[in-house]
């Protein structure tokens, strides 16, 4: 194994993490397999109950949002949600998700940069997809099919149902081993982060979140049918299966760790294909509500053309090497074919001006833009000009969004502010950060204060948004509003997990309002008092809670 220094290299640590979160469910054993999984519906392990699970959960995801390998990209991960929300919701119309979890869980999937093929499932409704996976999907099915199958995780609580019964552990006991593991991976000890690997859970760490083989087929089974009800082919599982059955026998160096926690058998890839020939669901009964918001209509399949654009960025994006980026970059040559179709030549311009962008290539990144700029506006008259105004308003809002961001990183506000104008009512996160980055570009007071104004807006429904209150200190730090800027910049930390940051930013806003009393926002600094309070308290409780009791410890010590 490699010599650790300050942090484990990155296969390293995110195996860590996905160990860590084994720790809580146990290891498997023989048995196990042989027991009657619960009906669907069916109660739970009792020693694992929602609160604890969720804040284990919460505990590991306060380690993985520090991480660099943890992605925010607006307009990557609003394209994972358009696929991942229609799942929770139809998870909801039809029962799975009740009133308790869903107002325990936050039913989150987020993005890691990793060119691995892996997706899994955390305690608390977390979901995480490695890039390398959404690189290697041909159709928005595919996609929604492990997404189907990881959230079958989650609501049918194999997490919790995988607490073993004789477990001497209790949750809380279990989160302060979690800790504990975690702390070693980013320890400059190499040998605390070797220990745990080579100890007793060491045979976990290949099977990273392994379920039982029933757990894995009930997931496919309730997988497979929760695709059907949210709208996408239950096709995409079959299809996926085959593909990572042909990667399996073909070329699995390391690079498809998905195959090994979740282990493909003859059977269960049978039974996805029969389902499909079949037509057989598992007839449970779906609430005729919507998938969208009350009295919309549920939202349109996604296109061919928008998922290529998907795949295309996933691929620049989780490989920030340079070698991996020229490679990318090389894209725009083959966008020159004629030969080639419209819609890959299309793609091939995107990919290649997003790759030149990352490397800071901005004189390559414009030319690639202003190809693909003229692609879109191609005449209708012509078979290419055809299929551009084919094109569907998701679609074309991605396409408008990469050329702003191409725009703005290479300084160019006026054609920033062109991209966005059709998507001046657009609403989604995307579309305000990149408001409040050419905001910032402008620096001018109106732009300043309406980029504020939207992201406060969107902050009104979404607090948990580090990234946006990133942004948004950045606009008052503009605008002089040096209290409110430190305080957003306490928020910010405060929504990754990082409270004794936010903790220390808030004092910090607390002394700038001493030092300026005179010219002192009292409301903001009435808010910050009042963060402060809360945010001390949150930490109170949650070293309490890592904290074992007196009766914890003897029984720990005692139990050998």
């Amino acid at each position: 194994m490699p010599k650790l220094t300050r942090r484990p290299p990155r296969r390293h640590r995110w195996m860590l993490l996905l160990l860590a979160a084994q720790l809580v469910t146990g290891p498997w054993t023989p048995a196990m397999a042989q027991v009657r999984l619960p009906a669907l519906g069916e109660s739970a392990s009792n020693e694992f109950d929602l609160s604890q699970e969720k804040r284990i959960g919460e505990q590991i995801m306060r380690e993985i949002r520090p991480d660099p390998d943890y992605l925010d990209d607006p307009v990557l991960l609003a394209q994972l949600q358009q696929l991942w929300q229609p799942l929770v919701q139809a998870a909801r119309n039809r029962g799975d998700i009740g009133a308790d979890t869903a107002k325990l869980f936050p039913y989150e999937a987020f993005l890691v940069r990793d060119r691995s093929v892996n997706a899994f499932a955390l305690p608390g409704g977390y979901v995480g997809v490695h890039l390398g996976l959404i690189a290697m999907t041909q159709t928005s099915d595919e996609l929604a099919s492990v997404l189907a199958h990881e959230l079958s995780h989650v609501t049918q609580r194999h997490i919790a149902r995988s607490v073993s019964a004789q477990s001497r552990a209790s949750a809380l006991g279990l989160a302060g081993i979690l800790l504990g593991l975690l702390m070693a991976s980013r320890a400059s000890n190499a040998d605390a982060a070797q220990a745990v690997i080579a100890g007793g859970q060491a045979a976990m760490v290949q099977s990273q979140l392994n379920f039982s083989r029933d757990m894995e087929r009930e997931a496919d089974r309730h997988g497979q049918d929760l695709m059907s009800v949210a709208g996408y082919s239950p096709a995409g599982m079959v299809s996926m299966f085959d593909k990572l059955d042909q990667n399996s026998r073909l070329n699995d160096s390391g690079g498809f760790p998905y195959l090994r926690s979740h282990p493909l058998t003859v059977d269960r890839i049978g039974e996805a294909r029969q389902r499909v020939e079949s037509g057989v669901t598992l007839a449970m009964p779906v609430a005729p509500t919507s998938l969208a918001e009350p009295g919309a209509a549920p939202p349109a399949a996604p296109s061919a053309l928008w998922h290529q654009l998907l795949q295309m960025r996933a691929r620049v994006l989780m490989d920030p090497s340079v070698q991996a980026l020229q490679r990318l970059q090389s894209l725009e040559q083959q966008a020159q074919r004629a030969d080639l179709p419209w819609a890959r030549r299309l793609v091939a311009h995107a990919g290649a001006a997003l790759a030149s962008t990352q490397l800071r290539d901005f004189a390559r990144a414009e030319v690639s833009a202003q190809a693909l700029m003229a692609m879109m506006a191609t005449p209708a008259s012509t078979p290419a000009g055809a299929a551009a105004q084919a094109m569907d308003g998701p679609t074309r809002a991605v396409l408008q969004q990469l050329l702003a961001q191409v725009a703005l990183s290479r300084g160019d506000v006026a054609s920033a502010r062109q991209a966005l104008l059709p998507l001046s009512d657009d609403k989604s996160r995307p579309a305000i950060f990149l408001r409040g980055q050419l905001a910032a570009a402008e620096n001018t007071p109106q732009a300043l204060r309406q980029g504020d104004q939207a992201l406060q807006v969107w902050l009104a429904d979404h607090p948990q948004d580090a990234g946006a209150w990133q942004l948004l200190a950045q606009l008052h730090q503009r605008q002089g509003h040096d209290l409110r800027a430190v305080r957003a910049e306490a928020e910010a930390q405060a929504a990754i997990g990082n409270l004794q940051g936010a903790i220390d930013r808030l004092r910090a806003a607390q002394q700038l309002a001493r030092k300026s009393a005179a010219n002192t926002d009292f409301i903001e600094a009435s808010v910050v008092d009042a963060r402060l309070r809360d945010l001390q308290s949150q930490r109170r409780q949650l070293l309490a809670e890592q904290r074992p009791t007196r009766g914890q410890r003897r029984s720990d010590d005692t139990s050998d």
